[in-house]
């Protein structure tokens, strides 16, 4: 299993769509991170800063995250979610939601 954490600067206007959006996440979506091996996925807000979290349980990470990148429906999703984000400062060119160095874990 691997875990993994990002980060993401949510604008402050967005919020209250953001949360309606994750309130009643689609379907779709929500089975294709299912079928490329995502668990236990969740984001939090503070001041300001989406900070997700997930497990991977696959054994191929990059094709399925590739699965997920070219499907239609999230595609969609990311047209209503993408507006609502801006990338961390320090986010590599090109990076969306800026992957978190793990420093500590406990079992």
């Amino acid at each position: 299993m691997k875990r993994v954490a990002t980060v993401i600067r949510l604008r402050p206007e967005k919020e209250e769509e953001y949360r309606r959006l994750h309130a009643d996440a689609w379907p779709g979506v929500l089975d294709r991170l299912t079928r490329s091996n995502i668990r236990n996925y969740s984001i939090f807000l503070r001041d300001g800063l989406l900070f997700a979290y997930y497990e991977y349980v696959g054994d191929d990470y990059d094709a399925d995250m590739a699965a997920v990148r070219a499907d239609p429906e999230s595609q969609r999703w990311w047209t209503f979610t993408d507006p609502c984000q801006e990338p961390v400062p320090t986010a590599a060119e090109g990076e969306w939601w800026a992957p978190a160095e793990e420093v500590f874990h406990l079992d």
